[in-house]
C-alpha cells in the first residue's frame, strides 16, 4: 500500500494538466461550439421568463408531481410538448474566475479520489503501465463514463455525450500518465 501523501504530486500535477487540457479542448479546438442552440424569440422568452419570477434553478416541463403522471391531463400536456429542462443561472455576467476556480477544485478532487483507489490497490515500484491501467480506468469511469447520464436524464444529445466522453477519456489518459509516471517506485 502507498501512503496518500506520497502521491500529493501525481494529484496536483495531473489536476493541472487535464486542467490545461481542457481549456485546449474547448477554447482552442472548439469542437463544443455547437453544443448549444439559440431559442427562437429568446428575446420574449427571457421576457416570460424575467416577468414570471423565474429564479435560479432546474426547471422541468410540464411539471407535475408523481401521482399525477399517469393523469389524462398529463399525457395531453405530454403530447403537445414541447418538453424539456431549463437550467437557471444567476444573474449578471458569467463569473469565469470563479467557474474555473471551481472546476480546478473538482480536478483535484477527482485526483485525490483516483489517488485514494492507486493507493490501496497497488504497492510502490509496481509498474508503469499497471499503475496507467487502474488510475486510466478510474479517471475515464470519473471523468467520461459519469457524463452518459447527463444523456440519459438531461437530454443532451448524442454528440454532445460523446465529445464529453471522449474529453473524459483524454482527461483519464493524461490522469492515468501522470501517476505512472510519478509513482512511488
Amino acid at each position: 500500500m502507498v501512503s496518500l501523501a506520497s502521491l500529493w504530486l501525481p494529484i496536483v500535477l495531473s489536476a493541472v494538466i487535464v486542467f490545461i487540457a481542457s481549456s485546449i479542448l474547448h477554447m482552442a479546438l472548439k469542437y463544443h461550439q455547437g453544443d448549444y442552440r439559440q431559442l427562437p424569440e429568446e428575446d420574449n422568452l427571457r421576457a416570460a421568463l424575467r416577468s414570471a419570477g423565474v429564479t435560479r434553478g432546474l426547471y422541468m416541463f410540464p411539471y407535475c408531481k408523481h401521482d399525477q403522471m399517469k393523469s389524462a391531463e398529463m399525457a395531453e400536456k405530454w403530447k403537445q410538448g414541447p418538453n424539456g429542462m431549463v437550467i437557471i443561472l444567476p444573474t449578471g455576467m458569467p463569473q469565469m474566475p470563479k467557474f474555473l476556480g471551481q472546476w480546478f477544485g473538482y480536478l483535484l478532487l477527482m485526483s485525490f479520489f483516483i489517488a485514494y483507489l492507486a493507493a490501496h490497490t497497488m504497492a510502490a515500484g509496481t509498474p508503469y503501465l499497471h499503475v496507467f491501467r487502474v488510475v486510466g480506468t478510474a479517471g475515464f469511469i470519473g471523468y467520461g463514463l459519469a457524463n452518459i447520464t447527463n444523456g440519459i436524464w438531461r437530454g443532451h444529445t448524442g454528440s454532445m455525450v460523446m465529445k464529453d466522453v471522449i474529453d473524459g477519456l483524454v482527461y483519464g489518459l493524461l490522469t492515468a500518465g501522470t501517476f505512472g509516471w510519478l509513482w512511488p517506485k
